[in-house]
């Protein structure tokens, strides 16, 4: 018996959910019909606003291919990363050397350590550093090296080799993209590299993210999700995805 539209529509947004994108001669084949079935379909879908259309297949409206300036990334989805900012602080014990990639939902952490004075916190970014000297009791090491303006973070090869120097207890990783297919991803390769090493110099690596960024794909690969020990996302975050991580034997932590 061949499957309805409203059936059809349901495995391609959902599909197009975990992976960030379809293609057509799969989608044909997992759903038993044509291509020229699955092409109309994508027209349809991409008439609702669900998709973008793309040779071969579709991609998800919403895919970035130029991440927004800093100050417009801290404003965006902020209620949702500011709680997973304090989920995400109440996972760090007394006693324990941290360290926090460059990005506006990492940044959101450092506001609730403030009553851990025995924490080391380990650094790149400029807003990171100059927020943690107003609120933060604790230890401060910033890796130095290169600043990028852009990024407003200090990178390339002496950062490289400050963090070579550390074993931390934990590293909190954000990204501009996750999806299965490619893993955790972000919008500048430098910024990739870093996260990378501080994920090989922490016993524990905690991805921080909102529900927005699942299904997306960036430019620079991070890791793979099985890289990562646990997710703390935003109660936005589907279904689909909390069991993809579960599936992975990865802990899901959902904010208020």
């Amino acid at each position: 018996m061949s499957l309805t539209f409203e059936e059809r529509r349901l495995t391609i947004l959902n599909h197009l959910e975990l992976e960030g994108k379809v293609q057509v001669p799969h989608m044909a084949e997992l759903l038993s019909v044509s291509t020229e079935t699955v092409r109309r379909d994508l027209d349809r879908l991409e008439k609702e606003g669900k998709l973008r259309k793309v040779y071969g297949g579709a991609v998800k409206m919403r895919m970035d291919r130029v991440e927004p300036p800093f100050q417009k990334r801290v404003e965006m989805m902020r209620p949702e990363k500011r709680a997973i900012g304090k989920l995400a602080a109440s996972l760090v014990e007394d006693g324990e050397t941290i360290m926090l990639d460059n990005g506006t939902t990492t940044i959101e952490i450092i506001p609730f350590l403030s009553d851990k004075p025995n924490v080391t916190l380990i650094i790149n970014s400029v807003p990171m550093l100059m927020l943690a000297m107003e609120t933060f009791q604790g230890r401060i090491l910033f890796t130095g090296g290169e600043v990028n303006r852009e990024c407003r973070a200090a990178m390339g090869p002496l950062a490289d080799q400050m963090l070579d120097q550390f074993k931390v207890n934990k590293a909190f990783i954000s990204g501009g993209g996750v999806s299965v297919t490619d893993g955790i991803t972000d919008f500048h390769m430098e910024e990739a590299m870093v996260a990378r090493k501080m994920m090989q110099r922490a016993e524990e690596t905690i991805l921080v993210v909102d529900h927005s960024k699942f299904g997306m794909s960036t430019f620079a690969r991070v890791a793979r999700l099985k890289d990562i020990s646990m997710l703390v996302t935003d109660p936005g975050c589907s279904k689909e995805w909390i069991e993809t991580f579960e599936g992975l034997g990865i802990e899901v932590r959902i904010s208020e």
